[in-house]
């Protein structure tokens, strides 16, 4: 049985851990690919997908990393944003190198299982 402070090791006081997963569905948000579903506990699609990890997307919602960008009514799939948090989180983990920064400090672009780092 996992207790709450085992679920938050490794990250700021009352944030989530900064996981790969985290971050790629903070990325997703950021580039305008996601959308939340306004209720209580606001479920997150990408792409027009529903999320595969819906418990991370209700945490982010929770803990104030993401959020509905209009109002909606209850049901309504509306755009997502991150907000202050969630920008500071995203561009304070090491594991979000853009391809940019990766060309300007290496002068090569990174490429991983065959794609290019975003």
């Amino acid at each position: 049985m996992h207790s709450r402070d085992e679920d938050d090791r490794g990250a700021a006081p009352g944030q989530p851990p900064a996981t790969a997963r985290v971050l790629a569905m903070l990325r997703a948000v950021a580039a305008g690919r996601a959308e939340l579903v306004c209720s209580c506990e606001p479920d997150l699609f990408i792409d027009g997908l529903c999320c595969c990890d819906q418990y991370t997307a209700h945490q982010l919602a929770r803990r104030g990393l993401i959020r509905p960008h209009t109002p909606g009514v209850l049901g309504q799939r509306v755009r997502a944003e991150l907000t202050a948090i969630g920008h500071a989180v995203l561009s304070a983990s090491p594991l979000s190198v853009t391809a940019d920064r990766v060309v300007a400090t290496t002068g090569r672009r990174a490429v991983t299982a065959g794609y290019a780092a975003r």
